[in-house]
């Protein structure tokens, strides 16, 4: 087995100094720009935040909800599956023992930071109970402080399921 030589390409003067590379990008973007100048009513533009869009990908996330019993009671059982499972380890738990018969723990906190979180959905793969989900459909998400972005318990379990959702 012989040891393979890549020649490197950009020896040269004018290679190095990246023009021809600039001019064609330049170039690029100036025929877009005519383009959009000669056509303005073909642009792909919504004027956002007064038209919403409506299609979104099937696939698409959306911010967590804490799904809840029938009787209102939250699923969770504090397993700290999700929180492990969290590659930007924005999730907190704190559980709490449970006496109404249902589970042996509950959180007594759950938080989730959304200006930490990365929207994998790993927290939800990893639930062993189906406590969390991703599937609200909210893709606005607007705050003024660092605080607002943290969801507590009591705001994962008032997000509900996206309508268009429910269909299904």
């Amino acid at each position: 087995m012989g040891i393979k030589v890549v020649k490197r390409h950009g020896n040269s003067f004018k290679d190095k100094l990246f023009l021809p590379a600039i001019a064609g990008g330049m170039k690029t973007t100036f025929k877009h720009f005519v383009k959009n100048i000669k056509d303005v009513n073909n642009l792909k533009t919504m004027q956002y935040p007064e038209v919403q869009p409506d299609d979104l990908n099937e696939r698409y996330r959306g911010v967590h909800r804490l799904t809840k019993h029938d009787d209102g009671s939250e699923k969770c059982v504090a397993c700290f599956m999700c929180a492990t499972a969290c590659p930007a380890e924005c999730i907190f738990i704190e559980a709490e023992e449970r006496f109404d018969g249902v589970d042996e723990k509950r959180p007594k906190e759950f938080k989730i930071d959304l200006l930490e979180c990365v929207f994998c959905g790993y927290c939800v793969e990893a639930c062993p109970c189906d406590a969390i989900r991703m599937d609200t459909g909210i893709f606005s998400l607007t705050g003024g402080t660092r605080e607002e972005f943290v969801l507590d318990k009591k705001a994962l379990m008032a997000n509900e399921r996206s309508k268009d959702l429910n269909d299904e």
